[in-house]
């Protein structure tokens, strides 16, 4: 089983999204068996809360199933617990960094890193565009997907 986590900042627009969509598409692609998929937050301030109306709101209108969330925090155990951990931007990954024991640290990378295009993923909570956000964590969750099915033939 292929573990995933993905992060972002509260863990209420980018990761819970990012989430529903590997969710999603794994499914799509029949292969929902193989994986283990979650979200988690790298600061405390909305542990607890659904993801953003933002989020259900995007998700909804592209046809992609919100996967049942409450925000919680990534914790130091997520590092042994996870076989990725993924952020969505590089203060999401300097997070993460600070969180996970350093035998960890080999598995935290950025969502658009399996892109052709690495990048960051721009927080819709301060610039609005959920459109922008879903755009660019759909292309990474592709790739994503592409890149450990070819890892690991399945």
């Amino acid at each position: 089983m292929i573990s995933i986590l993905f992060v972002c900042h509260g863990n209420i627009c980018r990761s819970p999204m990012a989430e529903s969509v590997f969710t999603n598409l794994v499914k799509e692609a029949g292969v929902s068996e193989h994986f283990s998929i979650s979200s988690a937050a790298a600061h405390s301030d909305e542990i607890g809360n659904p993801p953003h109306r933002g989020t259900q709101r995007i998700l909804s209108e592209k046809g992609v199933p919100l996967v049942p969330h409450r925000a919680r925090l990534m914790t130091d155990e997520d590092g042994a617990n996870y076989d990725y951990l993924i952020g969505m931007d590089e203060h999401n990954v300097r997070d993460m960094r600070r969180i996970v024991k350093v035998e960890h640290l080999n598995k935290v990378s950025k969502l658009l890193d399996f892109t052709a295009r690495p990048r960051a993923i721009a927080d819709p909570w301060y610039t609005g565009d959920f459109e922008g956000t879903f755009r660019d964590v759909f292309e990474g969750c592709n790739a994503l997907l592409a890149f450990l099915r070819e890892k690991y033939g399945i």
